[in-house]
């Protein structure tokens, strides 16, 4: 490099953003003494919805920082379990997340999603003006200055996805009362009231009935409740062990 440089270094847990210091725990990094330390952090492949405390010569500042030639910067990941001002707490995730906000909308968990592609744009402009934190994998999307906040989603997979999300952000838990369709609120129904969705065998088999208030679609204890109950059992122990 050319020019004046500072020194940064990462916590492990943000080196899967920054390949080039994964070796050390650190890189070296340009400045131009008018970009700010968030910038060059950002530029560097971390977004700032993953950092925590930034130390300067062991001193903290905050991401408005102009960093000048020579300082040696530590970036801390975010603190858990991470406080989200502006109660109450949701969520929006992309079109590659949809098990994981079925399962969030499974224990209660207000979860917004988007099964097409909207873009970047849209997806941040929702997240700003229904104050939900954008949930998603994609870095881009994660550096957009209109999003409420954000959060990387570090896991591909929805058993390591889920524990993560309540882990980072310990939202509360109601099971059973969102539909996992499209996160409306659910109600009883009686079984004539769902009749109209119901094959012979169900209408035979089972009493009782909820209904979703927003796009009327019938839940009942089918044969996926024993495996939905179990991923209902575990995160209410991981809730419970956490607060």
């Amino acid at each position: 490099m050319n020019g004046p440089e500072i020194h940064v270094e990462f916590a492990p847990e943000l080196l899967v953003f920054v390949p080039r210091a994964r070796s050390t725990g650190a890189t070296r990094a340009a400045i131009d003494g008018v970009s700010t330390l968030g910038h060059v952090v950002e530029s560097l492949g971390v977004p700032l919805t993953e950092v925590g405390t930034l130390l300067v010569d062991g001193r903290e500042v905050t991401v408005s920082h102009t960093p000048a030639a020579g300082e040696s910067v530590t970036v801390r990941p975010v603190a858990l379990p991470q406080r989200v001002p502006g109660a109450p707490l949701r969520f929006l995730l992309d079109v590659h997340l949809g098990t994981l906000a079925r399962r969030l909308r499974l224990l209660g968990v207000d979860t917004a999603y988007e099964s097409t592609d909207i873009g970047d744009p849209a997806l941040a402009a929702r997240s700003a003006a229904e104050q939900r934190v954008m949930l998603s994998r994609d870095r881009g999307l994660l550096r957009r200055r209109e999003l409420w906040a954000g959060a990387f989603v570090y896991s591909t997979g929805p058993e390591e996805q889920l524990p993560y999300v309540l882990d980072r952000f310990q939202p509360e838990l109601r099971p059973w009362t969102r539909c996992t369709a499209c996160n409306g609120l659910l109600g009883p129904a009686t079984k004539d009231e769902v009749a109209d969705q119901l094959k012979s065998g169900t209408h035979r088999s089972y009493e009782v009935f909820a209904r979703c208030a927003d796009c009327g679609r019938a839940y009942w204890r089918g044969a996926h409740h024993d495996q939905l109950e179990a991923i209902v059992e575990r995160a209410l122990s991981r809730s419970t062990q956490g607060r």
